[in-house]
């Protein structure tokens, strides 16, 4: 007996409809591949940064002591507010210099002694002045009185002079008359008696000629002992000026030393003012002692030594990043930004900006000019107002994450670029207007 096996025939059709459905499927999924790859996509540079601020005042700011000294006394403790000039930390001074207690006193007495020395100085230096002048006034009277002396004994020789020709005169006149009565005396025309008494009077003469030739040299010799007296005069007074002058220029320049240390104690007393108050160490700003660097009392602090950490209290953040050299042509000023911040959940699509969500937005402040260390450039974005403010509670130092949103493409372009290596596209807005110049 022949016995038959039966198959029932709907295997085969089960196969076939699962094997149509899968070609169905897959269609429909070639379909929508195809169709992503013509969705628009927009290019965006990512790039990780920290929150920092805007402003170079309001970072945390270490507080340093000026002076070096040994810690007396804390005021404040980590995590305090303190308000500007608030005291922070009190010093004492380890210096030997500065020391003695009565430092700014004693310094004060000797700035006081030397401004009275510089005082006695002007007045001995008027002084010296005064006597100069009357020095020079004795010089003109008594030169003058000895050129009023001169002219009177040139007259005195001129009447000398005169004296004498007229004694010549006489002289000359009474030899000649003896002479003549001698001869008449010989011829016996004279008596002995008349020749006698020509003879005496010749003799008297003779004795008034040589009397008025010695007054006559006499004059002569006063005459020149006078100039002389006028040069003794002028050397003796230039003497006494030049000593006066030296004594004044001595004392002038003992009064600018004494000036320049008068200014040397002052410029020491107002650093001894100033000095004093560096002891205390006070805030510089509003803000919060996040960290304080030096602990203890009694420990010495040397100068430029940081003692704690503020952070100030009102801060504009910002967001500090750094972009490959390859995407630095296409960053601008105020080029727009979306931020992830560490702590605040977000869904992020990178090419759909638009339906992510928890991202805060930005705009480029400032880029650097020159690369970092790291190779790449350093950029500060800045909050964007207009809209969705950055959170409250964000501090200095916390992580984010921004992409900065470039031109809208296709999606399978996207793709080929990326795998081609190529940077996003530089996209720059223009109007019609400056577009129909540029074609012009």
């Amino acid at each position: 007996m022949r016995t038959e096996i039966y198959q029932p025939k709907t295997t085969v059709d089960n196969s076939n409809w699962t094997s149509r459905r899968m070609r169905k499927f897959l269609w429909i999924l070639l379909v929508i591949c195809v169709l992503f790859m013509f969705f628009p996509w927009t290019q965006n540079i990512q790039s990780q940064g920290v929150v920092t601020t805007l402003l170079p005042n309001q970072k945390p700011q270490e507080i340093q002591a000026i002076i070096g000294g040994k810690l007396e006394k804390w005021y404040v403790k980590e995590g305090d507010f303190v308000n500007k000039g608030d005291t922070i930390v009190k010093l004492t001074e380890i210096k030997d210099t500065y020391l003695d207690p009565q430092l700014l006193t004693q310094t004060k007495a000797k700035l006081q002694a030397k401004e009275s020395s510089v005082v006695s100085y002007s007045y001995k230096i008027n002084s010296i002045n005064s006597q100069i002048t009357q020095l020079e006034i004795n010089r003109d009277l008594k030169l003058k009185q000895t050129e009023n002396k001169v002219k009177q004994e040139e007259l005195k020789v001129l009447n000398e002079r005169a004296e004498m020709e007229a004694s010549v005169a006489n002289y000359n006149i009474s030899k000649t008359q003896y002479l003549r009565d001698s001869a008449l005396m010989v011829k016996g025309l004279k008596s002995k008696l008349e020749v006698e008494n020509r003879r005496i009077k010749m003799q008297e003469g003779l004795a008034k000629k040589i009397s008025s030739e010695n007054k006559y040299k006499v004059a002569l010799n006063s005459l020149e002992n006078t100039k002389f007296e006028i040069r003794t005069i002028q050397a003796d007074f230039g003497e006494k000026l030049a000593k006066a002058e030296s004594d004044r220029y001595s004392s002038i320049s003992a009064q600018l030393e004494s000036e320049s240390e008068v200014a040397g104690l002052r410029n020491s007393l107002n650093n001894y003012i100033i000095r004093n108050g560096f002891y205390i160490i006070t805030a510089p700003q509003d803000g919060y002692v996040t960290k304080t660097l030096t602990r203890g009392l009694g420990e010495l602090v040397k100068e430029a030594t940081p003692v704690c950490t503020i952070m100030p209290s009102l801060v504009n953040m910002a967001v500090e990043m750094y972009i490959e050299p390859v995407d630095m042509p296409l960053v601008q000023k105020g080029n727009y930004i979306r931020f992830v911040f560490d702590g605040w959940p977000t869904v992020v699509f990178s090419g759909w900006p638009q339906f992510s969500h928890g991202t805060f937005p930005g705009t480029v402040f400032a880029i650097d000019k020159t690369p970092s260390e790291n190779g790449k450039y350093r950029i500060l974005v800045a909050p964007h107002n207009t809209e969705k403010k950055w959170p409250e509670q964000l501090r200095v130092g916390t992580g984010a994450r921004g992409y900065m949103l470039l031109k809208k493409v296709s999606v399978w372009y996207e793709i080929w670029r990326k795998l081609n290596g190529f940077p996003p596209d530089y996209y720059v807005r223009t109007n019609k207007n400056s577009a129909k110049k540029n074609e012009k």
